[in-house]
């Protein structure tokens, strides 16, 4: 699973994160809390994010 591109929802308290791979695949769908929101994206590696 290689996402190459990151889809962000800003919201208050649950954000929604998207994840697709070269092809335009989504290959991840996650719901995150304020707290789990930069954890998360520290252990990624480098890609797009909108």
């Amino acid at each position: 699973m290689e996402i190459t591109t990151i889809g962000l929802e800003l919201a208050k308290n649950v954000f929604q994160v998207h994840g697709v791979n070269e092809r335009g695949k989504a290959v991840l769908r996650k719901q995150l809390k304020r707290d789990q929101v930069a954890p998360f994206f520290a252990n990624l590696p480098p890609c797009l994010i909108g």
